[in-house]
């Protein structure tokens, strides 16, 4: 198989309208710093937040196959890596918060907060600390997501079977490393906003919505390339099917997260933990608390229950759009609501930086895909990934 028939260059027409979108949303910021910067800066942590997701989701899909030996998904390793070569924009959308605005989190104020453990607390949300912990989540991250890649491109160069096994103890490594700092970064950039309020279970439930995103963008691209790509050839019926059978099997698993952490606070009926609901229940927030439970379950759940639906291309295209409004919307009403005056506000600043998310996304993922061929052209197993039968 040769590299050149697999080189990638997007059409014209498709960059400038993700230019045209990343420059509403570079407007939209610019813009905002003066006239909105409240609401800016938390619009600015929700998209970084939802890059560094998008990104680590890529990686995490990696690291999934290489460590579980699933060689039917060789073939379309290069669009995760793409969705990983995201990780430095989401990345410094957070340094800019953490080292320009983090009075964004009221406990930079001397706010008192309270718990079980209030010194513990004090201690672990210091400012200096905060800012050493997003240093080493981030360097971290970006490392493992440079050390993948380079052994990816090096295979391609010498097809040699080593690489294959450097890349499933490196993926192995990173698995541990990301389940722990997202964990702990989840608490740190989102649960810290409401510094009165704890759960245990936070740091799962946002990896189930980043990772649930992650698989919708996935979709969205395979979909895409097959489309207008090279990958036409290469990417299958029964590809598309699994991956299907995996936004149904997360998008359930996020659900499953999402009641047990509202059940457990509402029969729990403690002061300090219901704070959070009382907030998302209240007024016109409580629409868009069910809306949150129709995109991200109850529409994926029934469009995709039926076998054949998951391997229905407009079906798995709808799906994915209505994730990506849905993961949005979570992190939203993670944000926002102590911060809105009792309502939601849902306007140019958000909708101009969202705009934004889309155009910086696509470039960015346009730009790794030019950087090597859009298959992994000499892995040993990428004759299993091109003859798969599910």
């Amino acid at each position: 198989m040769n590299a050149r028939d697999f080189s990638f260059e997007p059409k014209a027409k498709i960059v400038g309208r993700m230019q045209v979108l990343a420059g509403i949303g570079a407007a939209t910021l610019v813009a905002g710093l003066f006239f909105a910067p409240q609401r800016i800066w938390l619009n600015l942590l929700l998209v970084s937040y939802y890059l560094l997701g998008l990104a680590l989701a890529g990686m995490a899909w990696i690291a999934i196959q290489y460590v579980s030996g699933a060689h039917w998904s060789t073939a379309l390793r290069r669009v995760p890596e793409a969705m990983a070569g995201v990780l430095p924009l989401g990345a410094l959308g957070i340094i800019c918060i953490v080292i320009l605005h983090p009075s964004l989190y009221p406990w930079t104020g001397g706010v008192h907060v309270e718990g079980d453990a209030p010194g513990f607390k004090l201690m672990w949300l210091s400012l200096p600390f905060f800012r050493i912990r997003a240093v080493v989540y981030l360097l971290g991250w970006l490392g493992f997501a440079w050390a993948m890649l380079r052994l990816s491109r090096q295979q391609d160069s010498d097809g040699e079977l080593s690489h294959t096994r450097r890349s499933t103890r490196l993926a192995a490594l990173f698995l541990v490393f990301f389940g722990v700092t997202f964990w702990l970064a989840s608490f740190d950039w989102i649960m810290s906003l409401e510094p009165e309020w704890y759960s245990t279970i936070f740091g799962f439930y946002n990896f189930a919505g980043a990772f649930l995103s992650g698989l919708a963008t996935l979709t969205l691209l395979l979909v895409w390339l097959q489309r207008h790509s090279p990958l036409k050839s290469v990417i299958r019926e029964q590809h598309l099917h699994d991956v299907g059978k995996l936004l149904f099997a997360f998008s359930t698993f996020w659900a499953y997260l999402w009641f047990s952490q509202y059940m457990l606070i509402w029969y729990a009926n403690l002061p300090d933990e219901t704070v959070y609901y009382v907030r998302r229940l209240h007024g016109f927030w409580q629409p868009l608390f069910v809306l949150n439970l129709i995109l991200n379950w109850v529409v994926p759940f029934f469009a995709l229950l039926p076998r054949m639906n998951k391997q229905r291309v407009g079906i798995l295209v709808r799906v994915s759009i209505v994730l990506l409004a849905g993961r949005w919307l979570d992190l939203y009403l993670m944000i926002m609501p102590p911060f809105s005056g009792g309502k939601p506000h849902i306007g140019i600043w958000e909708i101009g930086l969202a705009a934004g998310l889309v155009g910086v996304f696509g470039l960015a993922c346009f730009a790794a895909l030019r950087r090597a061929p859009l298959v992994p052209v000499r892995d040993p197993y990428l004759a299993e990934s091109l003859h798969y039968h599910a």
